[in-house]
């Protein structure tokens, strides 16, 4: 089965897209919501805490691990990619077909920041995301490294988790934080024609994103086009290029379609927020990570 990890709820919007574009495999989604969120956490305990889901999703059978939260995928990746991986495969003795190890774990940035260029006509680009994503620079610099034409800003939002995972997304006190966001990242940069949701929590704020902005160009530059990116769509079509290039992971990946939750945080806890991210009723299991 392919695993999903996320340190709240967020990565379910990944684990929609994904079930969408390849329902056939089957997957395990492990959501750390008793230590969400991450966003404003060191390095070092983001890290910790990602190496400690990615090695129990492997313990569960995962050979692929995707980090479907922006900033595990900006503080830790790299470390496990380039640290941790290749231990494991030494010590297993165990390579794929690129001379590899079996055990691979993606995140959720390099493949959006591949899919930019294609959306963005005058090269400026918002990224909005929270703090830690913000902090790392991790956008920015694998922007740099792709597409070094595109003009970069990044905007913090730090109160659009707590609202979402909150269930006050759609409350009338959402629209201030919405609009507050919004409006510092468009002033900054007149000549921003994209904004990338580099969270997977925001697509659940996507209508007042949407009404937002109508109601600021409509009033402040009437011909501005701004378009909006979300990643689950963009993940799930880079996830299945990737396995088609990797095919020695196809037969762990299973093939009953069939998904199973895990929380760190009560089950309870974990069900009434699920439902609403994923449209339809979640029973999860509690675990421990150590």
């Amino acid at each position: 089965m392919i695993g999903i990890f996320d340190s709240g709820f967020g990565g379910l919007t990944i684990l929609k897209a994904i079930r969408r574009h390849l329902p056939q495999y089957d997957y395990l989604y492990l959501g750390d919501n008793a230590r969400s969120p991450y966003g404003s956490r060191s390095f070092e305990v983001v890290y910790s805490y990602t190496l400690q889901a990615v090695n129990y999703l492997f313990g569960r059978g995962c050979r692929l691990v995707i980090l479907a939260c922006n900033t595990a995928s900006a503080k830790a990746l790299r470390t496990i990619q380039q640290n941790d991986l290749p231990y494991l495969w030494e010590e297993r003795g165990e390579v794929g077909d690129d001379k590899r190890g079996l055990e691979r774990v993606l995140g959720v940035i390099r493949p959006t920041v591949e899919a930019l260029a294609q959306y963005t006509k005058s090269g400026h680009v918002g990224v909005l995301a929270t703090e830690g994503t913000v902090a790392s620079e991790s956008y920015p610099i694998e922007i740099a490294k792709l597409f070094p034409h595109i003009s970069v800003h990044q905007q913090a939002c730090p109160m659009w988790v707590p609202l979402i995972e909150n269930a006050e997304h759609e409350s009338a006190g959402a629209d201030y934080f919405v609009g507050k966001y919004l409006e510092q990242i468009l002033t900054a940069d007149e000549r921003i024609d994209t904004l990338l949701l580099a969270c997977t929590h925001y697509p659940l704020l996507l209508p007042k994103i949407e009404t937002f902005l109508s109601r600021w160009t409509t009033s402040n530059q009437p011909d501005r086009q701004i378009r909006l990116l979300t990643q689950g769509d963009i993940v799930a079509v880079s996830l299945a290029d990737y396995l088609s290039r990797h095919p020695s992971l196809l037969p762990y990946c299973g093939n009953s379609g069939r998904v199973e939750f895990l929380t760190t945080e009560s089950e309870e806890r974990f069900a009434r927020p699920a439902a609403i991210f994923m449209g339809e009723e979640v029973a999860a299991r509690h675990v421990e990570l150590k």
